[in-house]
């Protein structure tokens, strides 16, 4: 079972990331290497969504959604966790 988190970006995301980004970093690596973690990346051109791909259990995507700092200073606009159907990979 996947799981995809997808945020939404606020206007002035690139502005405004470099002051949170190591410590999202961190928080993200942390759950990498938990293995909970798949992939996780911006999508550029506009850089106006986010996805993040999990393995880990739905309370798991929550409480790094409430850990994030993206998220607590208004990077992240809204968000959505949708489980991920796939079928090659």
């Amino acid at each position: 079972m996947h799981l995809v988190l997808e945020y939404a970006l606020a206007d002035d995301y690139l502005a405004r990331r470099a002051a949170l980004r190591e410590e999202h970093l961190a928080l993200a690596r942390a759950a990498h290497d938990r293995g909970e973690l798949l992939l996780a990346g911006a999508l550029p051109d506009p850089y106006d969504r986010a996805l993040l791909v999990w393995t880990a259990p739905h309370e798991v995507v929550e409480r790094f959604v409430a850990a994030d700092p993206y998220v607590r200073e208004g990077l992240v606009t809204s968000w959505a966790i949708r489980p991920w159907s796939v079928v090659i990979g």
